[in-house]
């Protein structure tokens, strides 16, 4: 089975509001439906904030990844009433979608020791090619909580490989972009958010894609 390059994307708030935060949530929900109808699977790390999240990596791997990434990359506004302040007059809310580059100076290791590797049956990206037996992987690195999920291969033996490369990918992408968000004060990556010229658009609570203009 032919694998390309994983795509390592960073979903963020800037530095913006609650309502914000409670706009990555449904970002990343559309992300993984998507993904999921498409065939990709997703590795997903949130940075948790009291009204939803705010910030997320995501590992974009399968075929298609590079397209997947560029209908998300960019600003992403999100269109409705607050739920947190009732009497607010801004109705527009901003996140932004960019691209995490590996930095190799702060390239971390996965100590296999510190996986746990669990298998179990499901099928394929979209539901597609369900296994007959439990070989699909989902490995768990204990201290930091961070997980990865294999199913492609039709060996559990592979998919174990391929679920702690995963892993890796995943944890030097959180260690990548909690880096960039050290080296200023005013987290240079996240203050790039452009609030004027959104790539998607999404209405109402129930997060309805819309055309934006």
């Amino acid at each position: 089975m032919k694998h390309n390059m994983p795509i390592s994307l960073l979903i963020t708030s800037g530095n913006g509001p609650a309502e914000c935060n409670q706009a990555i949530a449904g970002v990343l929900q559309h992300m993984l439906d998507e993904a999921e109808t498409i065939g990709l699977e997703l590795d997903v790390n949130t940075t948790p904030s009291k009204h939803g999240a705010k910030s997320a990596v995501i590992i974009v791997h399968g075929l298609g990844n590079d397209a997947f990434a560029k209908r998300w990359c960019g600003t992403i506004r999100w269109r409705a009433k607050s739920t947190l302040r009732p009497n607010h007059k801004r109705a527009n809310w901003f996140v932004g979608v960019f691209q995490l580059t590996q930095n190799v100076t702060v390239k971390v290791e996965v100590n296999p020791s510190d996986v746990m590797f669990e298998s179990f049956r499901a099928g394929g990206p979209g539901g597609q090619h369900q296994n007959t037996t439990d070989s699909a992987v989902r490995a768990t690195h204990r201290p930091s909580g961070l997980t990865a999920v294999a199913r492609e291969m039709r060996s559990q033996h592979r998919n174990k490989a391929l679920a702690l490369e995963r892993l890796q990918t995943l944890m030097n992408a959180q260690v990548t972009a909690d880096h960039q968000a050290q080296k200023t004060n005013q987290n240079q990556l996240h203050n790039s958010l452009e609030r004027g010229n959104p790539v998607r658009c999404f209405k109402g609570t129930s997060f309805r894609e819309e055309r934006c203009g």
